[in-house]
Formats: C-alpha cells, sequence, structure tokens
C-alpha cells in the first residue's frame, strides 16, 4: 500500500457543554470515511466563557467549520461574519462554516433537516395546516422552516403561555404565515383540519423512555403525518400510539441525519451518504448491538 502524500487532515468540531453523549463525531467520522475523505470531527467541551475563544481558536488553526450546540447557538452568532437568512429567522446557529475567503457564515440545519425528513412520506407541505408541541430551540426551528417551507397555518401549543406566544407572535412576524398559540394544560385534542403533528419537546428522551406526551390520542387519525424529534429511543410511545390511530409516522433519526448531511454538503462540497450516517447512529442507540 503507498504512503499518503498528504498528512494534512481538514478539522470540523463541535462545541458545547455538555457534549460527552452527542454522537455527532461517530455519524460524520462514519461518513468521511466511507468516501474516503482525510477530514476528521472532534467532539469538544466549550463552557460559555470560553466560546468566543474557540471561535478565534478555529479561525487561527482554520477549521472547516463546526457544529454548536447548547448553550451556543445563540451566543455564537455575534462572532460570525455571515448569518443566513433563515438562521437570523429563527435566531440561533448549529452550523459553522468557513468560505473560500476565510469567514465564517452561520447557518441553522436542524429544520431543514426536519423538512428533508417529512417529505420522505410524501407530504406536501404547501399549504399544510401544522402543529408543533413545545416552544423551545427545535421548535422554533421547525416552525420557521415549515413557514419558509410554504404552510398555511401553524400552531405553537406549549406549557408556559408566555414563551409560547412569543415563539408565535415571532414566526409569524418573520415569515408572514399565520402562527396561532394553544395552551397546553391538559391532553391537547389535535384539530381536524391538521395534516403534520410535531412533537418538539424532550419527553421520552431517554431514559424517560416511556413517558407520553398528553394529547388527545382520540383525535389522531389516518392521513395525519406524526413526527417526534426524539432520537433516542426512534420509536417512542408517542409514535407507538399514533400508528396504533392509524396516523403515518416519522421518527427523530431522520431529522438528525439530515441536519447532519446538509452540514456535511456545506463542509465537504460532497453530496453524504445519508445511509451510513443513519446506520451509524442506529447503531450508537442501540448499544452496538
Amino acid at each position: 500500500m503507498a504512503a499518503p502524500t498528504s498528512f494534512l487532515s481538514e478539522i470540523v468540531a463541535l462545541f458545547g457543554r455538555p457534549v460527552a453523549e452527542n454522537p455527532t463525531q461517530y455519524m460524520h467520522e462514519q461518513a468521511f470515511a466511507s468516501l474516503g475523505l482525510p477530514w476528521r470531527y472532534v467532539t469538544l467541551e466549550v463552557p460559555p466563557e470560553s466560546l468566543p475563544d474557540a471561535v478565534r481558536g478555529m479561525r487561527a488553526m482554520n477549521f472547516a467549520g463546526a457544529n454548536c450546540t447548547i448553550p451556543h447557538k445563540i451566543a455564537v452568532m455575534e462572532h460570525l461574519d455571515e448569518i443566513t437568512p433563515t438562521a437570523r429567522k429563527i435566531g440561533a446557529v448549529n452550523t459553522l462554516v468557513r468560505q473560500a475567503d476565510g469567514s465564517l457564515l452561520g447557518e441553522n440545519t436542524d429544520g431543514k433537516g426536519f423538512i428533508c425528513s417529512v417529505r420522505e412520506t410524501g407530504l406536501d407541505l404547501s399549504g399544510v395546516g401544522a402543529v408543533v408541541l413545545g416552544a423551545g430551540g427545535a421548535a422554533r426551528a421547525i416552525a420557521v422552516e415549515l413557514a419558509v417551507a410554504g404552510a398555511g397555518a401553524l400552531t405553537i401549543v406549549n406549557r408556559t403561555e408566555g414563551r409560547g406566544a412569543e415563539l408565535a407572535a415571532q414566526v409569524q412576524e418573520r415569515t408572514g404565515v399565520p402562527t396561532t398559540f394553544a395552551p397546553w394544560s391538559g391532553p391537547y385534542a389535535v384539530p381536524a383540519d391538521t395534516q403534520l403533528l410535531v412533537n418538539a419537546t424532550s419527553i421520552a428522551l431517554f431514559p424517560d423512555v416511556e413517558d407520553e406526551v398528553p394529547v388527545d390520542y382520540s383525535t389522531l387519525r389516518s392521513g395525519l403525518v406524526v413526527s417526534d424529534v426524539i432520537p433516542n429511543p426512534p420509536d417512542t410511545p408517542f409514535l407507538r400510539k399514533a400508528r396504533a390511530a392509524g396516523a403515518t409516522t416519522l421518527d427523530g433519526l431522520g431529522m438528525l441525519v439530515y441536519q447532519g448531511a446538509i452540514a456535511f454538503k456545506m463542509w465537504t462540497g460532497h453530496e453524504a451518504p445519508v445511509d451510513v450516517m443513519r446506520g451509524a447512529l442506529e447503531e450508537v442507540f442501540s448499544g452496538g448491538d
């Protein structure tokens, strides 16, 4: 076997805290290897007070890009040279890309990954009526991207009225799509004109895998697409009950894979090996069995 002619690797990283259990590195390293790319992905624990130094460091060391997770998705924006219009509407960034001139671009691929995943079901998002459960970062990204994709009307359902109403107002103001808030004080009855229902909360995330999303499951039906952003476990009680009611279901692995695939192409210029990436995550979440 011939020796390599270059020992230089392109580096991308994850900035966050905590990050020890985040599987993104494994997913991307498997993808790089499958295409024979001399790229490396490193997971770095970065406390909030060190974020400015981390961004300066990635510039100095010529990193090709990075992902940002909690607690940096909003704070990182002031340290970048350019932010995409959609990321500005969302108000958060999860992907950094070093551009040809050395400047850093901020993008949010979370909601875009969700849209790619939903489209696999065949659902036409043009004019769709969607209900988003939750008002955190995932809900914000998903709601904005649904609006950009052509949704006709959105409803934000949340236990904390102030946070939910604020998100609904922001989505409508920034996208022009009618967005209302609905309080979540008990099992939520899904309106009959809903085509897409999304759980964007952390309910049933490992280790609380048997927790149930409080909706009125008798209001779920055939023809409704029900999605859960929880990737671990992929098949949640919410999705199992939705399937039993005749709904089409979509697990959280798809969103996680596609948001990574979008970042992969932005960094490398190559189409991402989506099957390899999903297989890597399935291996991680199954415990390697």
